[in-house]
Parts: structure tokens; C-alpha cells; sequence
């Protein structure tokens, strides 16, 4: 692989990166309307709406999926790095390395359980909004998929040197 050819596919994934987070916000938005609307329908005309409920539920996992690479590729994860800042850069790379395989094992999981799940119940609606199931989980597959790259860029780094690996991919 080129290295011409490793820039633009990194800029290709921070840029995936940056729009999960967009989305994220927007789903984030969304789903505070959603419990705002539910309030005030439950509250002023005394109706339920299981619809809302639903569309909440969809933005909260598409919210969490969908900002999670963005984390991954900047090594901003919750952490508890005094052990590694304690030990020589072999070491440190190795437990780096280690985490970010944790992460990937993860994410491959996540993927073989999608792969078990989707293709029997993805042909379901949902039950109050009527939405296929495929598009319900739709964004913590691609969040998953997304989560997969940034784990492989970060070793990418890692491996590479401690000076890259400390700093994440995107400043």
C-alpha cells in the first residue's frame, strides 16, 4: 500500500469519523424532542405515543454506535493509563496493541451477532413505528464496521511508533 494510498484512506475514515458524530448529534437532538413530545402528549392531551418511545430507543443506539469510531480513531476511550505510562515503550506499544485488539474482538462480536441476527429478524417492522429491523439496527451496524477501521488504524499507529500512536490520527 502506498502511502499516498494510507493519507486518503485515513482522511476517507476521519471524515466517516466526523459525519458518525454529526449524526450522532442529530440523533442526540431527535431523541430529546422525542421525550419532550411524549411529556407534553402524556401530560396535556393524555395520550400515548409508542412511536416516540421507539424513535428514541433508535436514536440513542444509532447515537452510541455512531460516535463511537470517531473515540476509537482518537484514542480518547476511557482509559486507565498508569500502568503504561509506568513502563518503556516496548511495553506500553504491546498494551496499546492489546487494548486495541480487545476493541477489535469487540467489534467482530458485534459483527458475527448481526450476521446471526439480521437475516431472520431483519425482515420484521418494528412494532409501533413499522420500520424493518434492518434499518432500525442499521446504524449500530455501520457504527460497528466503522469501529472495526479506526481499531485497525490505531494498531496501524501504534505499530508505526509511540510518537504517532500517543497522538491518535486526527489532531
Amino acid at each position: 500500500m502506498t502511502r499516498q494510498h494510507t493519507t486518503r484512506s485515513r482522511a476517507v475514515m476521519a471524515r466517516l469519523a466526523d459525519a458518525g458524530v454529526a449524526v450522532s448529534i442529530g440523533m442526540l437532538a431527535l431523541m430529546a424532542i422525542m421525550v419532550a413530545v411524549q411529556v407534553v402528549a402524556r401530560n396535556l392531551f393524555d395520550l400515548g405515543l409508542p412511536w416516540a418511545d421507539e424513535l428514541a430507543r433508535f436514536c440513542s443506539i444509532g447515537l452510541v454506535f455512531l460516535s463511537i469510531p470517531s473515540l476509537v480513531i482518537r484514542h480518547q476511550m476511557v482509559a486507565v493509563t498508569i500502568v503504561p505510562d509506568m513502563s518503556g515503550d516496548l511495553l506500553r506499544r504491546a498494551m496499546h496493541v492489546t487494548s486495541e485488539l480487545a476493541t477489535l474482538a469487540f467489534a467482530g462480536f458485534t459483527l458475527w451477532g448481526f450476521a446471526a441476527f439480521l437475516p431472520r429478524a431483519g425482515k420484521f417492522l418494528t412494532p409501533a413505528m413499522g420500520m424493518p429491523n434492518w434499518g432500525y439496527y442499521a446504524p449500530a451496524l455501520i457504527g460497528t464496521v466503522l469501529i472495526v477501521f479506526a481499531a485497525i488504524f490505531r494498531i496501524s499507529d501504534i505499530l508505526r511508533g509511540p510518537d504517532t500512536a500517543d497522538k491518535g490520527m486526527i489532531p
